[in-house]
């Protein structure tokens, strides 16, 4: 687990380390065990105030399009050198206006021992058309979890860097 202090280094060393303008601004780094997300505001095209829904989200859609593919190099390095530095694979996105996009993410697999009962509940999930399979259920599950335990999970992550913290200050190993 990555303390508090560390994902504060991490995105410090980021706001640092990314080229001048690359983000108007440097909106989220997270981190666990395989992967550390970056993600960036990118400014939205200028339509005027007359453009239709369909006109703005598709030129929302081509903005961060059009970002991916002009900045790839410059993301390609920073992510070699974080890589390096911090042993864990970098992911990009990037928000322009109500749109977020993630270019790259790790799907890191999960082994899990699950009940007959658990399996059926995927299943079903499966059967009803919210996932194409028992993997997606279970992402699917994750991600409504967070949904609805968001507070619950905050409290608990604290708790377990105050664990990290009284260990850190227990005898050594050796």
């Amino acid at each position: 687990m990555i303390t508090n202090e560390q994902e504060k280094a991490l995105r410090g060393w980021f706001a640092g380390r990314l080229p001048e303008g690359l983000f108007v601004e440097l909106l989220d780094v997270a981190v666990d065990r395989e992967e550390i997300t970056v993600v960036g505001r990118i400014p939205e095209p200028d339509l005027g105030e007359d453009a239709s829904t369909t006109e703005r989200e598709a030129s929302l859609e081509g903005r961060v399009s059009e970002f991916r593919e002009r900045t790839r190099d410059e993301r390609i390095d920073v992510a070699r050198e974080a890589e390096r530095r911090f042993g864990r694979k970098v992911s990009w996105g990037a928000q322009c206006g109500d749109r977020r996009a993630m270019f790259t993410t790790v799907s890191a697999p999960v082994m899990t021992r699950l009940r007959q009962s658990e399996r059926q509940t995927l299943d079903t999930l499966i059967a009803g058309g919210v996932a194409r399979s028992r993997s997606d259920a279970l992402a699917w599950c994750v991600r409504l979890v967070q949904r609805n335990a968001d507070t619950w999970l905050t409290d608990l992550r604290e708790s377990l860097e105050h664990v990290q913290q009284v260990r850190a200050q227990g005898p050594d190993k050796d």
